[in-house]
């Protein structure tokens, strides 16, 4: 008799035995081919898909024993998996529910019905740790074999023994067999471009990568031991999952070390966290985990893609992009929920309403915890800021809600190491820094060695100026601007010290037009080609510098923003353009001013030290100053 296996086609009511054999019912007869190619887009998924089939037998045994329709005795649970490294061989065994005849034809024949899914059905309220929903996870064994078998008991009492057999055509075969233990072996008889898979060192990476935090213990081997100097098996089984992990428990069972050495057991090279977050939620979806500050060593040198995604304690992936805000990738950790759809790959992730409930519950959690750090750790938040000020700075450019908690613990900087909230940080500067205009300047630094004279003019006019030293600060500052109304940022080397606030109207020199296009001349001949130069006369107070030279705020914040990104490229395309102040009021420039022709030297001399202060004197100019300065000490 010839069967076809159908495609979510109705079920038999009855199978004739008698090695039988048929075609998988499929829409196409060149599925196996497909299957084969696309149906995961990497073939090692196999082992996890298989084993976590082999899982969730047990875990619908473990059920239906809970709740009292099954009163047989569990006895070992364990999950094996046996390869036969001569014979191209793998095994996946189990002795959880089984299946008799009539459910080999349901669930395998009719490929992408899933057992799983309708076990989960008719027991979602008792059914925990169920992996599988889509019912192609059998068929990815095909992906790296040339025959699949099938031997099957079910744990029900009078049932006999399935044998099933495929080679990777629509024809299948199916008989009687004699099993005498409940549950199900499938074997993988491995093709020659899937050899690979028949080393013991590949298997044991495949199942510590993807299985081992499995709910059911899962055996590969025995554990060795060095004996009369070689390694030798023990009787041992050799379990390589944690049944138990951390993030399944209460955070009243934990201890800190508990949290540490989970963190290190996940990644062995890295340095302990600065804080962690434990994640766990039941409704409205369910939702557990551990998330963790690393601490970041180059602030631009970022791992991201560390946080790894679990199915009821099976690894699914290290790409969770579509599971929490950007900004939230670089946090390490895992992420485990039942409730996150998955395409026929479990490869990416599908948005819908659950995916967006859980990114918001998580960046909710988030927030609440730094905000409970800082609020009862300050010390121990303060020590740990500059670790993960670009973390707090990019989720606030990032994201609205997490900005808006996010105001209330972040943290400012000053030039003397000192730190302030915001609001704190805004009582100190409001008296002193408000401009003509009743504006609140915010001066700040990005470089205390280089910028150290400007910093010094500022604080000798009373003003306190912030440390923004951060990749990100070209774009934070534009922010806090804008959630701070009536205020604005200005680089301390941005002009003058006395000219950075500027309480009343600058007066500037009085210059005809013709000496204002003379002195233009006269600079723009002893700065440097390349940059755009503007010359412009200024009244700085004799005691301040001779000539300045400095850029425009907010066309500097364009060009510094555009190097990393964010769509302002336009702006770094731009020619740097400058503005020099010549001051007027300064003794040296007074002397070139009144007797230029004949002050050349001294005129390139105080252009010289304007440009090296901003670290624009280069090449053949800064030896030639160097050696017109030992001319002049000379003298």
């Amino acid at each position: 008799m010839e069967w076809k296996l159908r495609f979510l086609s109705d079920i038999e009511n009855a199978i004739i035995f008698y090695n039988m054999k048929g075609q998988i019912g499929v829409t196409t007869e060149n599925i196996f081919p497909v299957i084969k190619q696309f149906l995961y887009s990497d073939h090692e998924i196999f082992l996890r898909e298989l084993v976590a089939n082999a899982v969730d037998a047990s875990g619908k045994l473990k059920t239906l024993a809970s709740n009292g329709e099954w009163k047989g005795e569990l006895g070992d649970l364990k999950v094996r998996v046996e390869l036969d490294e001569k014979a191209k061989t793998l095994k996946i065994i189990d002795r959880g529910i089984g299946m008799n005849a009539e459910e080999v034809e349901k669930y395998i024949n009719q490929i992408a019905f899933s057992s799983a899914g309708e076990f989960l059905e008719k027991y979602k309220d008792q059914a925990k740790g169920i992996i599988g929903h889509f019912g192609l996870g059998f068929y990815s064994a095909f992906m790296v074999s040339s025959k699949v078998t099938i031997e099957s008991l079910s744990y029900r009492e009078g049932e006999k023994g399935v044998f099933w057999s495929c080679d990777g055509s629509p024809e299948f075969e199916m008989s009687e067999c004699v099993k005498e233990d409940r549950g199900t072996v499938v074997t993988l008889y491995l093709d020659s471009d899937s050899e690979e898979f028949a080393h013991k060192e590949r298997i044991e990476a495949l199942l510590n990568k993807y299985c081992k935090f499995m709910p059911v213990p899962v055996v590969f081997g025995k554990k060795t031991e060095w004996k009369e100097g070689k390694e030798v098996e023990t009787d041992e089984d050799n379990v390589i999952n944690n049944i138990d992990p951390i993030w399944t428990k209460a955070p009243s069972e934990l201890k800190e070390e508990d949290y540490m050495n989970f963190y290190h057991a996940l990644y062995p090279m890295e340095e302990d966290p600065m804080f962690y977050i434990h994640l766990n939620v039941d409704y409205p979806f369910t939702l557990t985990g551990i998330l963790y500050f690393p601490k970041i060593k180059e602030r631009m040198a970022i791992d991201k893609n560390k946080i790894q995604l679990y199915c009821n304690q099976m690894f699914v992936t290290e790409h969770v992009d579509n599971i929490v805000p950007d900004f939230l990738t670089l946090l390490h950790g895992v992420i485990d929920s039942p409730d996150i759809p998955l395409n026929v790959s479990r490869s990416y992730l599908q948005s819908d309403a659950n995916v967006k409930k859980i990114s918001t519950y998580i960046t909710k959690k988030v927030s609440d915890r730094l905000e409970e750090i800082f609020k009862e750790q300050r010390e121990n938040y303060e020590q740990k800021w500059d670790n993960i000020k670009l973390f707090i700075e990019y989720g606030m450019l990032s994201d609205e809600k997490f900005c808006e908690r996010a105001l209330n613990f972040a943290l400012l900087k000053d030039s003397e190491g000192k730190y302030y909230s915001i609001e704190e940080y805004k009582k100190v500067i409001e008296e002193n820094q408000k401009d003509k205009d009743g504006k609140l300047v915010f001066l700040y630094a990005t470089d205390v060695q280089n910028q150290y004279s400007s910093i010094e003019a500022a604080k000798a006019l009373g003003y306190n100026v912030l440390l923004m030293d951060c990749e990100l600060d070209s774009h934070f500052v534009g922010l806090l601007e804008q959630k701070n109304e009536n205020s604005r940022f200005a680089r301390v080397d941005s002009d003058a010290a006395v000219n950075l606030i500027p309480k009343q109207e600058e007066v500037k020199p009085e210059l005809s037009e013709d000496d204002k296009k003379a002195l233009s001349e006269l600079f723009k001949a002893a700065l440097p080609q390349g940059p755009d130069y503007n010359v412009e006369a200024a009244n700085l107070g004799e005691k301040s510098e001779a000539v300045l030279i400095s850029q425009n705020e907010w066309m500097r914040r364009m060009r510094e923003m555009s190097s990393i990104g964010g769509g302002m490229n336009f702006y770094g395309s731009m020619p740097e353009m400058y503005t020099v102040k010549v001051n007027m009021e300064n003794p040296l420039i007074q002397k070139i001013w009144g007797d230029r022709e004949n002050t050349s030297e001294l005129l390139h001399q105080v252009v010289d030290l304007a440009l090296l202060s901003k670290g624009l004197l280069k090449g053949k100019a800064l030896s030639d100053f160097i050696a017109r300065s030992e001319e002049l000490l000379k003298a």
